[in-house]
């Protein structure tokens, strides 16, 4: 089978059926090349099975700052010997030596001690025994010799580099990626029709290799892979919170929006929390410093929700309590808001934003989240009606496998727990949380309609969507994965 062969990747091969394996850039440095055109060349060998390139990496070590100091002036611990030769009878007080060495002095003292270079007795440090140049001391010499650094297999002694790691500042280590490029079996054979003297004038010739023969002409290689080209791209959480947005507005919803910081009032005396309930504690809810709200509602709505907290709860309710600011915990404080204000008597209303809980980080829980919440208020929406919004929401994502669980939340009666069928995990997973709010909630409020409320986390939905089995794996923005997600899954 014939393959045509650019200038470049002719003077590669020959070069490597020569010098056998070698990285790119010595490759460059004797074909003359660029490092650019080098690098195409060497891909497109290995598009046409005729090279291949061995990956390795490889611990490099430089000298960091305190590295060069002591090159310079010689460790801590030589420092000290060199001082104490110096005096007479080789031996000072240790208030003198830390006089001498300063900050070095609890350095110096322990590594002089490990050593059996010196001795401590009654407050005096004295020189004893060999004081040879160290490992460590031979280590930091050899690194200076090479400014870009010296691969760590290179060192010797492991026991010594683990022993200069521990020293902040004196070594830097850094990981670096290298390549050998070789020739296959096909590409030796190819390699050997290839002219002695490659005439690289013009890159627009190429040779086409056909058996023992080859002949130049003008051509284009259309088989010759195209560079990749990521283009830029919104991210797929973002994707995902765009088809929920796009779901409920094709649903004939309309979309509230409001702000990250509520008042307790809204977020928590709104909704029938007691004041004294443990979700409103520190480990459950970020409450800002120093500050609290001035006006968190109209007065008859304060009057209101005070007199139903203490019918229902039996306390007497704070009005301070109230005004304290928190980083909202869901959206419903959003969406009770504008039914209270506005009177509606029919509305389909979602709101989607970030809310923030004080949870433990894992595979599963994040500390801040997006949230999709909605309520449908009407004269005679029903259970069933929540029950069929949901189902048709799931379909319109792509989600077939559906049922609902009773279940109890604070502020709806009757509550249910929506749930769909995982294929990849084979198993029944929680998703929504859905009800009717309780009579509680929507009288001191005068909402006068029965209302239907659900809401849920997006990232547990995008976890679903993408394969995901643990929901950092959205934040870490690692380019492989957010170039990998289709676009229109």
């Amino acid at each position: 089978m014939s393959q045509v062969l650019h200038p470049i990747e002719q003077k590669i091969l020959k070069t490597l059926s020569e010098k056998k394996n070698l990285t790119p850039e010595e490759l460059a440095n004797i074909t003359k090349l660029s490092l650019d055109q080098t690098r195409r060349g060497i891909e497109w060998l290995k598009f046409k099975n005729l090279s291949n390139v061995t990956e390795s990496e490889k611990t490099v070590v430089t000298l960091g700052k305190r590295g060069t100091e002591a090159l310079e002036k010689g460790f801590p611990e030589r420092q000290l010997v060199n001082y104490l030769r110096s005096l007479d009878g080789y031996s000072c007080e240790m208030n003198s030596a830390k006089d001498y060495l300063k900050n070095e002095f609890g350095p110096a003292i322990a590594n002089a001690k490990k050593n059996g270079w010196v001795e401590i007795h009654e407050n005096r440090v004295m020189l004893k025994g060999y004081h040879d140049v160290t490992s460590e001391e031979k280590i930091i010499k050899t690194i200076s010799k090479t400014p870009i650094g010296v691969s760590s297999d290179d060192l010797g002694d492991k026991d010594a580099l683990e022993s200069l790691k521990k020293r902040p500042e004196f070594i830097v280590l850094a990981s670096k990626k290298s390549a050998l490029v070789g020739l296959t079996e096909q590409g030796i054979e190819a390699a050997k029709t290839v002219p002695d003297e490659v005439d690289l004038t013009n890159i627009s010739e190429v040779t086409i290799v056909s058996d023992s023969t080859a002949k130049v002409a003008r051509a284009i290689d259309v088989q010759a892979s195209a560079p990749t080209v990521f283009a830029a791209r919104s991210h797929p959480l973002r994707d995902v919170i765009d088809e929920v947005r796009e779901i409920f507005v094709g649903l004939g919803f309309s979309e509230i929006i409001g702000n990250n910081i509520q008042s307790s009032f809204w977020n928590f005396d709104a909704l029938f929390t007691p004041q004294d309930h443990p979700a409103r504690e520190m480990q459950d809810t970020f409450y800002l410093k120093d500050v609290t709200a001035g006006t968190v509602a109209k007065p008859d709505q304060i009057k209101k929700i005070s007199q139903e907290h203490k019918k229902g709860w039996n306390y007497e309710w704070q009005n301070q309590e109230a005004k304290r600011l928190v980083l909202r915990t869901h959206t419903t404080c959003v969406t009770i808001r504008a039914l209270a204000d506005k009177k509606y008597d029919e509305a389909r209303l979602f709101s989607i934003g970030k809310v923030f809980r004080n949870e433990k980080l894992s595979y599963k829980h994040l500390a801040e989240f997006h949230q999709v919440e909605g309520v449908v208020t009407g004269k005679n929406v029903t259970l069933r009606n929540l029950m069929g919004l949901q189902t048709e929401f799931y379909h319109k994502m792509g989600i077939k496998k559906i049922k609902f669980w009773p279940t109890f939340f604070p502020y709806t009666e009757p509550s249910l727990q929506s749930m769909i069928y995982n294929e990849k995990l084979g198993k029944w997973v929680e998703l929504f949380g859905m009800g009717m709010f309780r009579p509680e909630v929507t009288k001191p409020l005068g909402i006068k309609n029965p209302v239907l409320a659900w809401g849920g986390g997006i990232e547990r939905i995008a976890m679903l969507k993408f394969g995901l089995e643990d929901v950092r794996d959205l934040y870490e923005n690692k380019f492989g994965w957010l170039r990998s997600v289709p676009k229109c899954p």
